[in-house]
């Protein structure tokens, strides 16, 4: 199917999803999708996503396949599972599942169109990463670090403390659903709730 080569050669997906808890760059299935629709357009083809239960052994997974048509109805698919977590605190069934399917779209999306983590040299982020800053910019940035440094995030409190007391950092982050959008106010009470408080 020549369209998907020309789709796959021409993808550009950047990492525009931030993890702030864990501090990194991540795309999610809307990113993929949100770059693929122009070339899909370009290439005269449509991209249907869909989702099936199946259970493997004791677990459920949640199976999406991402398929490709052009206008001649040729059609090319992937699948990818994601297993739901048997519990999840503070997320309903549905929730759950939800998060399952996104999951595994992605990465149905991920194997279609070839995406891997490679930077572009046509965007932005690689500009910032090979341009030489300013030494200005240099000496503002080392001013910034240190008056960071001096001031310890909740964050970074509860990081500490949850390595000082051999705590496994992902149950507590499930537990307390510490993530991308939680703010210092919530990192505080899960560190005053860990540490005995109310």
């Amino acid at each position: 199917m020549k369209e998907l080569i020309e789709i796959q050669k021409k993808l550009k997906a950047p990492k525009n999803q931030y993890n702030k808890f864990g501090g990194y760059n991540y795309r999610n299935a809307e990113d993929i999708l949100n770059a693929v629709k122009p070339l899909l357009a370009e290439n005269n083809c449509y991209l249907m996503l869909s989702d099936s239960i199946e259970n493997i052994g004791e677990r459920y997974y949640v199976k999406a396949t991402a398929k490709l048509y052009n206008d001649e109805g040729q059609s090319i698919e992937v699948s990818a599972l994601a297993r739901e977590d048997e519990n999840k605190k503070g997320m309903d069934g549905a929730q759950i599942t939800g998060a399952a399917s996104s999951y595994a779209r992605k990465y149905a999306l991920n194997g279609l169109f070839l995406i891997d983590d490679t930077k572009d040299a046509d965007t932005e982020e690689y500009k910032k990463q090979t341009q030489k800053p300013k030494k200005d910019d240099v000496e503002e940035k080392i001013q910034q670090k240190k008056e960071e440094a001096k001031k310890e995030t909740a964050r970074e409190k509860l990081i500490k403390y949850v390595k000082a007391h051999d705590l496994d950092m992902n149950e507590v982050a499930r537990d307390y659903k510490l993530n991308c959008d939680t703010t210092e106010e919530q990192f505080e009470e899960a560190l005053k709730h860990l540490k005995g408080g109310k």
